[in-house]
């Protein structure tokens, strides 16, 4: 199992939008880069991840489960796309912005401060623990 971070643009997909989908989750659609699209590829179910406000906000909001393998995705008819689907978990109940992780240096080389751009980034189990303190989850769920 392994960890991510999500990111999605507020006023297309929120954090909102996703929880209201419930246990059957959602498409991660309309990814149309070959890193992110593989790093999707290897997701398993039961991988857990950040959900990331990109553009306004630029903050880790809530957790998510990967609760579909990798399949086509359903908005081009382009074989070389796929996606994953994705439930909400918990909120973060202390959002952790950008500027907070990238002046913590035990975050240094994370994937969000290193390539800010790419959309599906893995996270390590150790910046996961890092990332979920700051935002002030006591028991914070874990890949099992």
């Amino acid at each position: 199992m392994a960890y991510w971070l999500f990111k999605s643009e507020p006023d297309k997909w929120s954090w909102d939008d996703q929880k209201t989908k419930g246990d059957a989750g959602e498409e991660w659609d309309g990814i149309r880069n070959y890193q992110a699209r593989n790093n999707m590829r290897s997701m398993k179910i039961g991988d857990l991840g950040f959900f990331y406000h990109s553009n306004a906000g630029k903050d880790v909001v809530g957790i998510v489960e990967v609760c579909a393998q990798s399949h086509p995705d359903s908005t081009t008819d382009d074989e070389r796309w796929d996606c994953v689907d994705v439930k909400a978990v918990c909120d973060m109940p202390n959002p952790v912005t950008l500027g907070q992780i990238k002046a913590e240096e035990r975050l240094a080389e994370m994937a969000l401060v290193k390539s800010t751009r790419l959309s599906v980034q893995p996270v390590t189990a150790g910046e996961w623990d890092i990332v979920c303190a700051m935002g002030g989850l006591k028991d914070p769920p874990k890949c099992p």
